[in-house]
């Protein structure tokens, strides 16, 4: 009860200011600069007010100043060390773009080691979502709405476009990072999941709005191959799209789906194909075909002179996705003809195939060499990725399964040819012990192909 007694209730604080406060603040409302610059001058050195004082509403000075969007009243309180407080994030609720940049760069100036900045908000919030300390509990146990309207009320300064575009040296990676945050927010508090999704709505918009003030291909192409930790981009360049990728992992529909980058990707897309898109369905027909027969061709020119007319052409995105799908058909064949024992290949007599360590067929040596590239191919994949972002994917956790079986499937054949050469002797299929590598290495053989 001592306690509700000592706090000063809005309704009282009037009675609590001095004349003098009472004319700073009125002073303050009006515009009056000359007359708040004699009142800070005389407070700066006499005391005789508290430069901090706040009316019956609640507002300071400098909230009066932001209120009335009055700018140069703002920067003379902050030359005179007003407290701001919350004042920044007034200025972003109020859409007062000159007082927010103003702010950032005195919060800049006198942020200090283990204090607080606003960039800090984001870490602080989502630490404190986890916090499991007595104070933290005892916050969400004593007032839960609170603790959470508090929280809502923080991203939304921080979801502010004119915040964000201030404040961040990179608009655009802070945008897609709240983003991302705010989706997992609205996962963890399904209450305020409506607002939560809002919110980041409203980053969503402001990162693929910034796609419509580039204004050439070229400015295009610096915003989507940006890398923090790499060189700048330069025209020329392989495209590496490291930002777009970014916008694809972190589910940024509307930054991909937006028409400035959709019509680059095309032009990556079709390069080396030059009148494709206008030519008609029979024509790109034709000449899908034509690629796709001359794959072979493509891909050992490719590797005997990979600098070569020809070989660059194999670098484009849709030959090299052509040659990649008549390649892959060409495995599934062989594929097929392997599990339909299509065996002509040895003179058809299957009957010396099918017997225990029989040696491979030339379709089995041409689909082991498919199998090789492919593992060199994954290889590669998480050489560049990393381990964790490759598990990440499940079509390469299928991909590391498919291969595996292979693998298997041949060390099982080596196997069963070994203790064939150790034991020559002819058995009978139906004899066979259950067992036997010949048999477990046909079963997973079929797994893989279902892979």
């Amino acid at each position: 009860m001592m306690e509700e007694e000592n706090v000063i209730r809005p309704h009282q604080e009037i009675a609590q200011l001095s004349l003098e406060e009472k004319k700073f603040l009125l002073a303050v409302e009006r515009g009056d600069v000359a007359s708040t610059r004699r009142m800070l001058q005389k407070a700066e050195d006499s005391s005789y007010i508290n430069i901090n004082c706040v009316d019956p509403l609640g507002r300071s000075a400098l909230l009066m100043a932001i209120d009335n969007e009055n700018l140069e009243m703002v920067e003379l309180l902050i030359e005179y060390r007003v407290e701001t407080k919350d004042a920044l994030l007034h200025a972003i609720s109020e859409e007062f773009v000159e007082a927010v940049e103003v702010l950032l760069d005195h919060e800049e100036t006198i942020h200090k080691k283990g204090e607080l900045h606003v960039g800090d908000i984001v870490l602080y919030e989502y630490e404190a979502f986890r916090c499991g300390c007595d104070e933290c509990v005892t916050s969400r146990m004593e007032d839960s709405l609170r603790h959470s309207r508090s929280r809502i009320n923080a991203y939304r300064a921080l979801a502010s476009p004119s915040l964000i575009a201030l404040s961040s040296k990179d608009p655009i990676l802070t945008a897609f990072e709240l983003s991302w945050e705010l989706r997992r927010l609205s996962f963890m508090e399904h209450e305020f999941r409506g607002e939560y999704q809002e919110l980041r709505k409203q980053c969503q918009d402001f990162a693929t709005a910034l796609l419509d003030h580039t204004r050439s291909s070229y400015e295009l192409e610096v915003l989507l191959n940006h890398d923090p930790t790499g060189p700048a981009f330069e025209h020329g360049d392989r495209m590496h799209l490291n930002r777009l990728k970014l916008a694809i992992k972190l589910r940024q529909k509307k930054f991909v789906a937006h028409s400035n980058v959709q019509q680059l990707l095309a032009s990556i897309w079709y390069e080396g194909l030059p009148g494709f898109r206008r030519k008609n369905m029979v024509l790109q027909a034709l000449e899908i075909v034509r690629i796709g027969i001359l794959f072979p061709f493509f891909s050992i020119a490719y590797i005997v002179a990979p600098h070569s007319v020809i070989g660059q052409t194999m670098r484009k995105p849709f030959i090299k996705f052509i040659c990649h799908s008549a390649s892959y058909f060409t495995f599934l064949f062989m594929l097929i003809l392997a599990s339909q024992r299509q065996l002509f290949f040895n003179g058809g007599d299957e009957e010396v195939i099918i017997q225990r360590g029989a040696k491979p067929t030339l379709v089995e040596w041409i689909i082991l060499a498919y199998v090789s590239g492919l593992i060199w191919s994954e290889i590669k994949q998480l050489w560049d990725v990393g381990l964790e972002e490759y598990v990440r994917d499940m079509w390469n956790v299928i991909d590391f399964i498919t291969n595996s079986l292979y693998v298997a499937t041949v060390a099982l054949r080596v196997v069963s040819y070994y203790e064939v050469t150790q034991s020559p002797e002819v058995m009978p299929r139906k004899d066979w012990d259950d067992w036997d590598p010949m048999l477990i290495s046909e079963g997973l053989f079929s797994a893989a192909n279902i892979f």
